[in-house]
């Protein structure tokens, strides 16, 4: 689960990322974590990642909160995603960390250095159910039974399909009923290569392919904590999502993408009107709004089992923060239903408060104009959101996948030779 601006930038994922993603700015003094004034005012601060838009979400949500609380003021501080572990990582190391952190995947990062504080107490104290306010992923930021950020971004993976090329085909949409072999037979009646259309628009990214494995029955890392990337069930996953590409030709190669246009991948395909299907987040609503064809969202189909990723981020308070409950009062705000409604006004992300996700805000948000949009989508899904190993070592864990299946995805190959030496390196770099 998330942010999701900080995986796409990381991961190199080609999404347009709605209402101006693109321009990636700081804002803010350098500074960590704020103390309390004589008035009694507690000064806070807070790093988020992102952009113009989520400089703004933010911040509207910021000022809700402080006239709710008027003895709390925070200074927000956006870093680019790109530098935002780098400039939080150095400011904690200084003693200076600030009040409020957001994070994501990689959270354990942060807790098994003991850079942030745990929260079951103050969740505790605030009576905050986060399974009722949150779902499935309340308790998704824990490390050895401790709670160590709340959620307060979480959006499904979904499926978009391009409704002319499924009547066109004589298909029904897709839904998360349908199984592989579903997919894989719209995907191969949608192809015409000679025309420029594909089924699909791949799974190269790990978001996308760990699903297949989690619906297969796979683990990444398994209930003890231990490797296995190399299962019969991920192999299995693995090699499915390869063959879509390089045996049976239903996903473009990179050389066809790379003939569509520079920086050509999935989403940017889909929304030209070359691809049935692609499999992303919210973040891909933004460049479609204006798209020449029809198109919808579903819930992502399912295999031996319905599992989907999740994208999403958190919110942390820093071991440095002087100010813990008030630091804490202002997440639990944040997290509540009239703040989190602000992030799907400003058409930002999906909020993680259920709640909200469920409203008629959400689900027939102002910014759609009329275009018609299944938002129910993301609810539905949630039921089926698999929980993402986020160990410590996250980092060493995407770099294993990264650094050893370019060549598989850009070639075709067989998983298990490639999943094999990935688990090699796991064992050596997870404890």
């Amino acid at each position: 689960m998330y942010t999701k601006a900080q995986k796409r930038t990381r991961l190199g994922l080609a999404a347009t990322a709605i209402l101006g993603m693109a321009a990636l700015t700081a804002c803010g003094a350098d500074g960590g974590g704020g103390g309390e004034e004589a008035d009694g005012v507690a000064n806070l601060t807070m790093t988020v990642w992102g952009g113009d838009n989520d400089k703004k979400t933010y911040q509207d949500r910021i000022d809700l909160l402080e006239a709710a609380h008027p003895e709390i003021k925070v200074d927000l501080q956006l870093i680019p995603g790109d530098q935002y572990d780098q400039k939080v990582q150095t400011m904690i190391a200084g003693g200076d960390g600030p009040d409020i952190m957001q994070v994501a995947e990689g959270v354990n990062v942060y807790s098994s250095k003991n850079q942030l504080l745990p929260l079951d107490e103050l969740v505790a104290e605030a009576d905050l159910d986060l399974e009722g306010r949150f779902g499935p992923v309340g308790t998704l930021y824990s490390y050895e039974d401790k709670v160590y950020a709340i959620p307060d971004r979480s959006g499904a993976m979904i499926v978009y399909y391009n409704k002319d090329l499924f009547d066109a085909a004589g298909l029904e949409y897709p839904n998360a009923d349908w199984t592989w072999e579903d997919a894989q037979a719209a995907m191969e009646k949608i192809t015409n290569p000679a025309d420029g259309v594909w089924g699909y628009g791949g799974a190269g990214w790990w978001a996308q392919w760990w699903s297949f494995a989690y619906q297969n029955g796979g683990q990444i890392i398994d209930d003890a904590g231990k490797p296995a990337a190399n299962s019969p069930e991920v192999v299995e996953a693995l090699q499915w999502a390869n063959d879509l590409t390089h045996k049976h030709h239903v996903v473009p190669t990179a050389e066809e993408y790379a003939d569509m246009g520079p920086d050509m991948g999935g989403d940017p395909a889909f929304a030209a009107g070359r691809l049935g299907m692609n499999t992303t987040g919210f973040w891909a609503i933004g460049g479609l709004l204006e798209a020449d064809f029809n198109w919808d969202i579903a819930p992502m189909w399912g295999g031996e089992e319905q599992a989907v990723s999740a994208f999403g981020s958190g919110l942390a308070i820093s071991r440095d923060s002087e100010n813990p409950d008030a630091a804490f009062t202002a997440i639990d705000f944040l997290t509540d239903v009239e703040a989190q409604g602000l992030i799907i006004e400003n058409a930002q992300d999906v909020p993680a408060n259920i709640e909200v996700q469920k409203s008629d805000a959400f689900l027939k948000p102002t910014w759609a104009g009329t275009t018609e949009i299944n938002m129910a989508a993301f609810g539905e899904s949630s039921d089926f959101v698999f929980t993402s190993p986020l160990i410590p070592e996250w980092t060493e864990m995407q770099a294993a996948f990264s650094d050893n299946l370019g060549t598989f995805w850009n070639e075709g190959g067989d998983a298990k030779t490639q999943l094999d030496v990935i688990q090699a390196k796991l064992e050596s770099v997870v404890e």
